[in-house]
């Protein structure tokens, strides 16, 4: 667990994702501005638990929870998919603008130090992007082997830490 203070956010600490967080976590991906900045639509509640709770029982998966002074901002995770390593984060509205998922991911980078890791973000991102160039993350020259998933059209620009 990594805490730090900064005068304008107070104390950010990151710690393992726990079911008592899925609560938060679902009213945040359910916010209206905060799909259409991350190109993705609210689950529902049952779908939403049911992929949090098989995520939480993946071992492979490294599932942090962003506390700001004492409360659930967000999260950062980091999985396997198709033989590479993806990372993501989201953090609730009321906590943007602070520095909050800039300090959190650079936290998280320290303590998962597997490289390469890759990062989607929907290219009118602006805010996203520029959270991973901070922490060191760089357009990517190659994409990683592509999803079974369907085109949805959404412009997403692939970054990638290499180390």
């Amino acid at each position: 667990m990594r805490d730090s203070k900064d005068p304008s956010t107070g104390s950010l600490r990151l710690r393992a994702a726990i079911a008592a967080d899925l609560p938060a976590f679902f009213e945040h991906q359910r916010d209206p501005e905060a799909n259409l900045m991350a190109a993705y639509a609210a689950q529902d509640r049952d779908a939403f638990m049911a992929h949090w709770s098989k995520s939480l029982a993946d071992n492979s998966n490294i599932l942090r929870t962003v506390v700001v002074e004492g409360e659930v901002a967000g999260d950062v995770v980091c999985w396997e998919q198709e033989g590479h390593r993806e990372v993501g984060y989201w953090i609730g509205r009321e906590f943007w603008g602070k520095g909050i998922a800039t300090r959190a991911l650079g936290a998280f980078l320290s303590e998962v130090t597997t490289r390469r890791l890759y990062a989607y973000v929907a290219a009118h991102n602006v805010a996203s992007i520029r959270v991973l160039e901070k922490c060191g993350f760089t357009i990517s020259n190659e994409e990683p082997e592509s999803s079974d998933e369907p085109d949805d059209d959404i412009a997403e620009v692939i970054f990638e830490a290499r180390g």
